[in-house]
């Protein structure tokens, strides 16, 4: 499981709020079958946790039998995981609107995107696409994404991200979500479908990528 810090957790109380963040809402038992232990190994630190105020759980009715519980973040949680400095980038947007000056925003953000682009490309060299696209998730992660790559069908890969590190300033500048899918495309070579935005209310946000069948005959050419 991949580690982040967060601030005054460490060990299996960090991997299970990473693990939460992750599949929100989740019952005890998925989270017992991703450490390999028993629901009840892990019932202390859930509790430790919930009564931190950083995690909190619903009741729900699933078929037959008593009712499971599914624990998600609070508020108090999500703020564990990285935000950009969400105050400092708040403050900064309300003086760049107040200037009149709001595309110069998404021009940073669009620029920071190509200076990563720019560092990366001489290490994505020789790797193959399914290498290329861990090492993205790695770059992601480095930004605060939580990101991770999986396998859809066949050589289409997903790059899912379960954390947006600059959702408060996304929120109100959507174009933000334009400039990240252009780096992801611009670093793996091929068209970047999006299947699912936290801006849209999902709980992680989602690319699918195949490798472009023209690339290898033009590289071939």
């Amino acid at each position: 499981m991949q580690r982040i810090a967060l601030a005054g957790y460490r060990g299996q109380k960090a991997d299970l709020l990473v693990a939460i963040k992750k599949s929100q809402p989740v019952g005890a038992k998925e989270l017992g079958a991703t450490f390999g232990v028993t629901t009840n190994a892990l019932r202390r630190h859930l509790d430790a946790l919930e009564e931190d105020g950083v995690i909190a759980r619903r009741s729900e009715v699933r078929g037959v039998g008593a009712p499971v519980h599914l624990y998600f973040l609070t508020p108090a949680g999500e703020s564990l995981f990285p935000q950009a400095s969400a105050d400092a980038l708040g403050a900064m947007l309300d003086a760049v609107v107040a200037a009149g000056v709001s595309d110069e925003v998404v021009a940073v953000f669009r620029r920071r995107w190509e200076t990563l682009a720019r560092q990366a490309k001489p290490l994505m060299a020789g790797l193959s696409f399914s290498e290329r696209a861990q090492l993205v998730a790695e770059l992601l992660s480095a930004e605060g994404y939580l990101a991770e790559v999986s396998v859809a069908d066949g050589d289409r890969l997903v790059i899912t991200e379960h954390h947006c590190a600059v959702r408060a300033v996304a929120e109100r500048f959507p174009e933000l979500c334009e400039a990240e899918q252009r780096f992801l495309e611009d670093l793996l070579g091929t068209p970047v479908e999006r299947q699912a935005r936290v801006l849209d209310g999902c709980n992680h946000c989602a690319f699918h990528a195949q490798p472009d069948p023209t690339a290898g005959a033009a590289s071939a050419a």
